[in-house]
């Protein structure tokens, strides 16, 4: 089976190196992708200096190489790609769309996360300030391939968005969405921490006349403490010499069936089987998994 008009990504952030979570997103992206013929892309979502570690760019894109990932074209880094995002808010703002928030975080204390409206109408110059998108009071939704249905109302569940921080980085809201679009993503794949951030993303793909790709919410792998395996707890990076096990226990996490003798092989035999058997309505329905679970 071929779809040479499926491109996928992955798009990792290098505020640390990857780990098994990021490995069974990698992997469930890039099967999606190879088993129908697809192009699968790789992009750096550097847009946030200072959490970026030193190195970390380098040392993906190595992990990867050694795990066997193969990748179509450059990787693409949002660092590049500010023109292209100011533009856009430009365009926003100038619309009535997007607008100045002077409020500081003592100020949004106690509203569960919700934006309150406070600088709505205040006509707040841009200097030093966040841009925030003004959202519809509707509910946006999608079928998720393994989440299923999912529904958020914008006004009461999430209000306001910030596009652009105040310290003048562009928010990931924004560059997701044009980076998609820009390089023609037909399936987002990606951790199921980013679910409730999809309908935000479609209210941009909508204001801005932008294709919906399908998504695809894979479940996170959850620590014994509950926390997620991710760069902030400092989980423990990739080791070169496991590329062959780790990517076997991937695939079990992603609900394949991989034959024993898996285990011992090298990457490349690992992503061939999983691309010729590759089956994205075994994966598990739920948003996390216990990574004692996978051992």
């Amino acid at each position: 089976m071929s779809s040479p008009t499926y491109i996928g990504r992955f798009a990792p952030t290098p505020s640390g190196f990857l780990h098994f979570g990021s490995l069974v997103a990698a992997l469930a992206s890039y099967l999606d992708a190879r088993s129908v013929g697809g192009r699968w892309l790789l992009r750096m979502e550097d847009l946030d200096p200072p959490r970026e570690v030193p190195g970390a760019q380098d040392a993906i894109l190595r992990t990867l190489e050694t795990y066997g990932f193969e990748w179509d074209g450059e990787c693409v880094r949002q660092s590049d790609r500010h023109d292209a995002y100011a533009q856009v808010l430009d365009r926003l703002f100038d619309q009535g769309l997007a607008y100045a928030c002077t409020c500081s975080r003592k100020q949004l204390e106690g509203h569960q996360g919700v934006y309150p409206g406070f600088c709505r109408n205040a006509l707040h110059p841009r200097h030093d300030a966040a841009i925030r998108l003004r959202v519809p009071e509707l509910i946006y939704g999608f079928t998720d391939r393994v989440q299923g249905e999912f529904r958020q109302h914008l006004g009461r569940e999430v209000g306001d968005f910030v596009i652009r921080r105040r310290d003048g980085l562009y928010a990931y809201q924004l560059a997701v969405v044009l980076d998609d679009a820009w390089q023609g993503m037909t399936d987002v794949v990606r951790g199921a921490d980013l679910l409730d951030s999809t309908p935000r993303q479609l209210y941009l793909q909508e204001l801005l006349g932008l294709p919906q790709p399908r998504y695809l919410h894979v479940p996170l792998i959850i620590q014994p403490d509950g926390h997620k395996l991710g760069k902030s707890y400092r989980s423990p990076p990739l080791p070169a010499d496991q590329a062959g096990p780790l990517l076997d226990r991937a695939l079990r996490a992603l609900g394949q069936r991989p034959p024993a003798q898996l285990a011992d092989a090298t990457p490349r035999v690992v992503l061939d089987w999983g691309i010729a058997n590759w089956d994205a309505t075994r994966i598990p329905g739920s948003r996390t998994l216990a990574e004692a679970q996978l051992r």
